[in-house]
């Protein structure tokens, strides 16, 4: 869920520059290191081998090029396109390439040592809302059947704001003409769509890129969600990357009676409800055979009534067979969601040293600021996760889950307790904490108003972490900002959209259950948060213990000044040397850190939010640090076009 811009408008940022320090030996040519996938690898590790970059050495990185894509979202929708237009892309590096997508959904492709543009292809999406104006990436394929010198041996995947899927040269950038329609897939077929032609509005869309496994192409979907019980199917489709063929899909709710979770549906349930889609990007085991795939939750996320039961495989990590889509084995993290706890983050794949076994698994972070470690052939957890009695009581027609699932390690990033005046900030003017039911994580959503502990944008967002193989620890950012949701009986939404009592909240109608839903972020009446800091952290995990190694701030809250920790958007990296790279806060810094202790190396003022995830690489002798800076409209940022590298002075 995106996080509302009138929680984010209250910091007024600036950032702090670099110091650059006196002169400094340069250092030797670095081995190339590339950065082929979204996640670093197929795995979503975010780590990189490349280690000229070091904790000594960090304090002189300069701008080496800047490109600018030129795209500010002209002729889109000034209102809504301005609150949710959002540049995520984290780029992938190709044959001496970076490759991604645009905030308007065009493909580039450009010189990754100079920055120079090489190709612009433009699919002309057209100017109307969506729901998710995200854009995360594309994808890379190297065909092992055709020739080297051969069109489309290499191709781009790359998904577009109106639901098709772009197949692209990575030479020339034309299409590939052997996929699908002359290089174009449609993707809103076979998924109950609610588009109507003719519509301003698009609610089904592919946000980030997909992944390939066996010369299968595969992906999920973003669905604009609470807009109705009866919303589009969150199926996860497998395509051949040569041809754009349907291959297989596998869709989160059983529709079958013979699957044999089907059962544990009603079967109007089963039948009306949609979502629990896949937004976030999947990981690929390639020798295992099998896509890890993190669902979301199902329509809608407030109310769920018309959906009884637990609702598997909302909410749950999954491991499918990547030929033929079957689930080899599943894992619930939040059972009957009501407070759009969807997993958010790609699942990461890593090599764990643990209990004196070496154990293939999957860490799965979550909104709810819990990590679930499992074994990735079997599915069994790692650290023990018990099921815990959680709060009850609800609206009328609600059925709550009476327990949900809590890993015993790691211990959770974010607070979820109920919130007392102790906790509440110097500054709590209008806070009313009275008003509001609280009774910590998993609180029912109530007509009186509930204070949701993590919020729905908070723990683990997109961003994911990232994993250093050799020392074994994982670093991971984290927003801890509670939120306000209240439900709305069917007869005063109206009326309660229209006052301006409630001009600072998000309505959504959640069309076929009793109730309308509004939320916004728990504010004061000055707009500074209810709660006292940190509202975003940097924090360390040794992944063979479970054990927490440090936690810090993240993100300055007045200009140059306050290192509070802010809400933030976007994931960390580490590379070989110790460092981590991450930028995501609302202040347009990007930072580096110490991985042995979380010390701020260094720090870097952007032109724009970038609320993207960095990459980096060496390529000639010479490593960059490469991150987007578009701005985030959900987090109310700077906007901006910039593509900015980083590197030591030659």
């Amino acid at each position: 869920m995106r996080l509302p811009v009138r929680c984010c408008m209250i910091f007024g940022f600036s950032a702090l520059l670099a110091s650059c320090g006196g002169g400094h030996t340069a250092p030797p040519p670095a081995p190339d290191a590339g950065w082929a996938h979204y996640g670093g690898d197929a795995g979503g590790s975010r780590y990189s081998t490349a280690a000229q970059i070091t904790p000594a050495n960090v304090k002189h990185l300069k701008v080496a090029w800047t490109f600018r894509s030129g795209e500010h979202g002209a002729g889109f929708p000034d209102d809504e396109w301005t609150s949710h237009m959002t540049w995520e892309a984290t780029p992938i590096l190709y044959d001496g390439a970076l490759y991604f997508t645009t905030s308007e959904s065009n493909v580039v492709a450009i010189d990754a040592t100079t920055g120079k543009q090489r190709w612009r292809h433009d699919p002309h999406v057209p100017k109307l809302w969506y729901s998710d104006a995200a854009s995360r990436g594309v994808t890379l394929w190297v065909d092992p059947q055709s020739a080297p010198d051969a069109p489309c041996h290499a191709r781009i995947f790359a998904p577009t704001f109106d639901s098709r899927l772009l197949a692209l040269d990575t030479k020339t950038g034309q299409l590939c003409r052997d996929f699908a329609d002359h290089g174009v897939l449609d993707l809103l077929p076979g998924i109950r769509s609610t588009y109507k032609p003719g519509s301003r509005y698009r609610n089904y869309l592919v946000t980030s890129p997909p992944v390939i496994l066996d010369g299968k192409l595969i992906l999920g979907s973003s669905i604009g969600d609470n807009r109705s019980v009866e919303l589009e199917h969150g199926t996860v489709r497998a395509y051949d990357a040569r041809t754009g063929k349907f291959v297989w899909g596998w869709d989160p709710i059983p529709h079958d009676p013979s699957d044999p979770v089907y059962a544990q549906w009603s079967p109007q349930g089963a039948a009306m409800t949609g979502a629990a889609n896949a937004w976030a990007p999947l990981s690929v085991d390639a020798q295992r055979h099998l896509v890890f795939v993190p669902t979301g939750s199902s329509s809608p996320d407030f109310f769920g009534g018309r959906r009884p039961g637990d609702g598997r495989w909302a909410n749950s990590v999954v491991a499918l067979d990547g030929d033929t889509g079957r689930l080899v084995w599943g894992y619930q993290t939040v059972h009957h969601d009501l407070w759009d706890y969807d997993i958010a983050a790609q699942p990461s794949l890593v090599t764990l040293q643990h209990d004196g076994r070496t154990i293939p698994a999957v860490i799965q972070p979550t909104k709810t600021g819990m990590l679930f470690t499992f074994d990735r052939e079997s599915g069994k957890p790692v650290f023990p996760v018990v099921e815990k009695p959680v709060p009850q009581g609800g609206v009328p027609g609600e059925v709550l889950s009476k327990t949900q699932p809590f890993p015993t390690l790691p211990e959770p990033l974010v607070r979820q307790g109920p919130v007392t005046k102790r906790d509440l900030a110097h500054i709590s003017f209008g806070c009313h904490l009275e008003r509001y039911q609280s009774e910590g994580i998993f609180t029912p959503p109530s007509v009186q108003g509930s204070i949701e502990q993590p919020g729905y944008a908070g723990g683990v967002e997109w961003g994911g972490l990232a994993f250093d193989p050799v020392h074994q620890i994982a670093v991971v950012n984290t927003n801890d900002l509670p939120m306000l949701v209240a439900l709305v009986p069917r007869d005063q939404l109206t009326a309660q959209e229209m006052s301006k009592r409630y001009k600072d909240w998000d309505f959504s109608r959640m069309a076929g259950t009793p109730y309308g839903m509004r939320r916004r972020a728990w504010l004061s009446s000055l707009g500074t948060p209810c709660t006292k800091p940190p509202w975003g952290e940097l924090s360390a995990i040794d992944m063979r213990n479970g054990e927490r190694l440090w936690q810090v701030p993240l993100g300055n809250a007045i200009k140059n000044h306050w290192n509070l920790g802010v809400p933030n958007m976007g994931g960390p990296i580490i590379t070989a040397s110790g460092l981590i790279f991450v930028a995501a806060t609302i202040d347009n810094d990007i930072r580096a850190f110490d991985l042995r202790d979380g010390t701020l190396l260094w720090q870097y003022q952007l032109p724009a939010g970038g609320q993207a995830t960095p990459m980096t690489y060496a390529i000639g002798g010479r490593q960059y640090l490469v991150v987007v800076a578009g701005g985030h409209g959900g987090l109310g940022t700077t906007r901006g076009d910039y593509v900015i590298a980083f590197a030591l002075p030659k």
